[in-house]
């Protein structure tokens, strides 16, 4: 009698079922989605096709767009989490085996808060770090395939796409694109520094030019020139200015006091009394000290603030130090808003969306069920740091094509979160989700394949 041989279930396939029940579970313990106030007010601006805040005007319209296929934010959320689970599904192409090691280790993952609520959660910190994934996902199928006949143009499009779209999404998500820039370089770089230079440099302008032309579309007709940009900087100048006075209380603020006397004076006894490096939102509580900053012309605080930065550099480095320890280390984590679910925001809000303000059971049990990580190392921007860094520079010594795209994707993580350092104004935990994301999406890569062989030999 003949024998049928038996069916045999890879560590592929298995990896493949396991990312793709993590994605199912996400979305059974989440939909229709979590949202703050600044989901509310985004949702609130694509749906109406309006200006009201200074959060980009991508993704309020990127918002309205699923909202206008299915109301709420659920379609969005499913979309959403797909990013990163056909990234990491994309991953089994780019190595010659997948180890079961692997398939462990993204069952551990996802079961942790950085993928099981997080991509529950309606904030474009969220779907930043996912753009960037996907884009260096994509980036990393074309290495793969860049010496076959056929150009992998379908890779190189979503890559652009996805960058494009991450650099509108996030105020400093331009470093994403910058490191996929130098990753596509180094691809290149086998057919000499000119097709380098050329495609990296050119993959970088036509990044910025879609996104750039993305971000005018995306900005409704009525409401003139996006001006988020402006604003937010000069928030950040005012916070800058304010924990510099609480550094060194003997501060000059010649060219506030210039202007006005008394605005000098509430800076310096009333808002720096209300200084915290945890979050600007103390000061900008106070409605009085919000009048007395906006009431000062755009060219005198930021006169100030460059007065300071040049003049005054212990003060300005000093409280950004403290700024970006707080958003980095984050101290006491409770303080940082490290969870949220269900949905919470104005009435006002609320009663226009026809979403009424709840947390149902199920969310405050998924709540619980995050707070057992706090103040562990699987709830920490360090940790996941660390992990960054090394999986980075093991990818760059074994240096082969597509590990250098996804440490590319690690250490630009890394510097997205250095850039922190000049532009935070809180901690909230959300700030660095991609640094949580790249880490665990770099390891788990690492993972699949791991060079126990090659380590083997270069130590024996």
């Amino acid at each position: 009698m003949m024998t049928l041989p038996r069916p045999t279930f890879t560590a592929s396939q298995a990896l493949g079922a396991v990312l793709m029940a993590g994605y199912v579970l996400m979305l059974a313990l989440n939909l229709p989605g979590h949202m703050s106030y600044d989901s509310l007010a985004q949702l609130h601006e694509g749906r109406m096709d309006v200006r009201e805040t200074w959060g980009p005007a991508l993704y309020a319209w990127i918002l309205g767009f699923f909202d206008d296929i299915s109301p709420g934010t659920g379609l969005y959320v499913a979309a959403s989490g797909f990013l990163v689970t056909g990234s990491l599904l994309s991953f089994r192409r780019l190595r010659r085996q997948v180890s079961w090691a692997s398939v462990i280790l993204a069952a551990l993952l996802l079961l942790t808060p950085t993928f099981l609520i997080y991509q529950g959660v309606v904030w474009k910190d969220v779907l930043f770090a996912n753009l960037a994934l996907a884009g260096f996902a994509c980036l990393a199928q074309a290495a793969r395939a860049w010496d076959e006949p056929r150009r992998p143009w379908w890779a190189l499009v979503g890559a652009l796409l996805a960058f494009a779209v991450a650099a509108q999404v996030r105020q400093n998500g331009l470093v994403a694109p910058v490191f996929g820039a130098l990753a596509l370089a180094w691809v290149a770089y086998g057919r000499g520094w000119r097709s380098s230079l050329a495609w990296g440099l050119g993959g970088l302008v036509l990044t910025l030019l879609a996104s750039s032309l993305m971000g005018v579309l995306a900005q409704p007709a009525q409401a003139g020139p996006d001006a988020a940009n402006a604003r937010g900087l000069r928030i950040i100048a005012h916070y800058d200015i304010i924990g510099a006075a609480a550094a060194k209380p003997t501060l000059p603020l010649e060219e506030i006091r210039a202007f006005s006397p008394h605005a000098e004076q509430e800076i310096r006894h009333r808002a720096v009394a209300l200084y915290t490096p945890e979050r600007i939102d103390y000061v900008a509580q106070d409605p009085d000290i919000g009048l007395v900053l906006w009431g000062l012309p755009d060219e005198v605080v930021f006169s100030q603030w460059r007065s300071i930065v040049r003049h005054q550099p212990g003060a300005y480095l000093k409280h950004r130090w403290e700024v970006f320890r707080w958003v980095a280390a984050t101290p006491k984590i409770d303080s940082c808003l490290p969870i949220f679910v269900g949905v919470s925001g104005p009435e006002n809000l609320t009663t226009a969306l026809q979403i009424p303000p709840i947390t149902e059971p199920s969310d405050r049990a998924l709540y619980n069920y995050g707070s057992w990580f706090l103040d562990t190392p699987l709830f920490s921007h360090i940790t996941f740091g660390l992990i960054a860094l090394v999986c980075a520079g093991v990818l760059l010594w074994r240096r082969e094509a597509a590990d250098v795209v996804i440490a590319a994707l690690l250490l630009s993580a890394l510097a997205f979160a250095g850039s922190f350092t000049l532009i935070s104004i809180a901690c909230d935990y959300r700030y660095l989700y991609f640094v949580d994301l790249a880490a665990a999406a770099g390891l788990l890569y690492l993972a699949l394949d791991p060079p126990y062989g090659r380590l083997r030999r270069r130590f024996r």
